[in-house]
């Protein structure tokens, strides 16, 4: 296995992935897995729980190296990242701004990314006291902090109820719109995603399907989770359907629908 680290002979390419394979303890978690992140793009990775989409996503931060397979990152990529959710102790006494402090000297001046997240009115609140929502928009103002190249969102908008995840999902339109950085948005919601997405890549241990999210404004289950909505608000969320030509038995492992030949005798 060679992994590298070098500038992009493509200037738009933040981190190109071929042949990641990785297991673990004889299971295999990731399988020949392909995966290309540019700037200005937004990828979003779906999966059911234990496909290994935190497995990649640790193997392209370099924290995690993979046992077979490429990485090559653009010199001096600067990332940031949004976790799934933080644990604090419930007396701790954290104000939001103490919060996004602990993150390090900035690179963007934190009442711009205050203003530009909406939580300019929340920094002299404590950590503990903001709703699900708001604290995913401090998370994700603190990733902001770094001026990010690549902004990695896992499960951004999970414990968010409908509406403000079309919110979050609208914000992260709009900054990349204005900042221009790559998105990865991790997700374990198979179906509903990011309407903005410029590709979605369903994992479950190897890349089952890849392509571009549908926005089905039609379909009764489309209809029943946002019918309620304001249009624009609708917009900001899609329906992806896909279709694999396999299964996968307890292990992972691929199986493959057999294929009636002439010399099948069943």
């Amino acid at each position: 296995m060679q992994q590298r680290t070098a500038g992009c002979t493509t200037m738009s390419l933040l981190i190109n992935a071929e042949g990641i394979s990785l297991s673990r303890r004889g299971r295999q978690i990731l399988q020949q897995v392909d995966i290309t992140l540019k700037a200005g793009k937004i990828l979003t990775l779906i999966g059911p729980n234990g496909a290994g989409k935190t497995s990649l996503v640790r193997c392209l931060l370099g924290l995690t190296r993979p046992d077979t397979g490429h990485i090559r990152q653009t010199a001096g990529l600067r990332i940031g990242y949004m976790p799934q959710k933080i644990h604090l102790e419930t007396s701790l006494p954290l104000t939001v701004s103490r919060f996004l402090a602990l993150g390090g000297k900035p690179r963007l001046d934190l009442t711009e990314v205050a203003q530009m997240t909406g939580i300019d009115k929340l920094t002299g609140l404590p950590m503990q006291s903001l709703s699900g929502g708001e604290t995913q928009r401090v998370l994700l103002a603190r990733a902001l902090l770094r001026d990010p190249q690549l902004l990695v969102l896992d499960e951004p908008v999970q414990g968010v109820d409908v509406s403000g995840q079309t919110a979050l999902y609208r914000l992260i339109h709009e900054i990349r719109n204005r900042r221009g950085c790559g998105v990865l948005l991790v997700s374990h919601d198979l179906h509903l995603v990011m309407a903005n997405s410029d590709t979605v890549v369903c994992l479950n241990q190897h890349v089952c399907c890849h392509g571009h999210p549908e926005q089905v404004t039609s379909d009764p289950a489309y209809l029943a989770l946002f019918g309620d909505l304001p249009e624009r608000d609708q917009q900001q969320i899609a329906i992806y359907t896909h279709h694999h030509d396999h299964q996968h038995d307890v292990h992972g492992k691929v199986i493959r629908p057999h294929v009636h030949g002439p010399h099948c005798e069943h």
